[in-house]
């Protein structure tokens, strides 16, 4: 780890079109203005700075099961997983990760499995952080099947300013735990929902880091992470 590597970090693919359009937006400001340019300077470093995307070093313990988004914890609780996930109308144990507007929104699997199902749902755009938010606005869910039977829920929320949830993957795709799955523009949320029976090892406020913190431990017989993921 070098010093410039502690601040410059990768860019997803999906930022590229965004920082060149703050780019030609700075460069027509500095043109009209030159105070104005220097604000358009800082919004395109903000712009590079959103659509980053760091290795991270995933936990290698068998049945850690990890957060799926860089942000802090803002609602632990039980509730209802989407019912277009097939997961049945019992109630389980919800831990929702709001990220801001600065934090990482690329998004990770929180553990090794088999997506069962999975569907997108349009909605509106509350702001992420309500508890409302999960039921009312726009949403993309995933079911992930683990090895032993068991299944856990992912669902990607969009907020009060985002207005894009993406995902590269599919209905029957393996995952690594720690493996990118998708990102959401600009601000929004992840709930995970865990199996009955399993208890969240974070608080609420709680700092979380997307494939490295481990957000509950399902037990020692699961397989491990199958392979290090970045």
């Amino acid at each position: 780890m070098t010093m410039l590597g502690t601040f410059l970090k990768p860019m997803h693919p999906e930022g590229y079109k965004f920082v060149a359009i703050f780019a030609a937006i700075t460069l027509v400001l500095f043109w009209l203005w030159e105070p104005l340019g220097w604000i358009g300077v800082g919004l395109t470093v903000w712009c590079y700075y959103f659509f980053r995307d760091p290795k991270r070093s995933v936990p290698q313990g068998a049945g850690l099961l990890v957060s799926p988004a860089d942000g802090v914890i803002s609602l632990i609780e039980r509730a209802v997983p989407p019912p277009e996930l097939g997961m049945g109308p019992e109630a389980l144990m919800r831990v929702s990760v709001f990220m801001n507007v600065f934090n990482c929104h690329v998004n990770r699997a929180p553990i090794a499995g088999t997506i069962g199902a999975m569907s997108y749902r349009p909605g509106k755009f509350l702001n992420a952080s309500l508890d409302k938010a999960s039921v009312d606005n726009e949403r993309n869910s995933l079911r992930i099947d683990l090895a032993d039977g068991r299944q856990i829920a992912v669902v990607q929320i969009a907020g009060l300013v985002a207005r894009r949830i993406m995902w590269w993957v599919a209905e029957g795709q393996g995952l690594r735990t720690g493996e990118r799955f998708g990102l959401i523009r600009f601000g929004s949320r992840v709930d995970v929902y865990l199996p009955e029976g399993v208890s969240p090892q974070v608080a609420l406020g709680q700092t979380m880091v997307a494939g490295e913190t481990v957000l509950a431990v399902l037990g020692r017989d699961l397989p491990q992470t199958m392979a290090r993921v970045e």
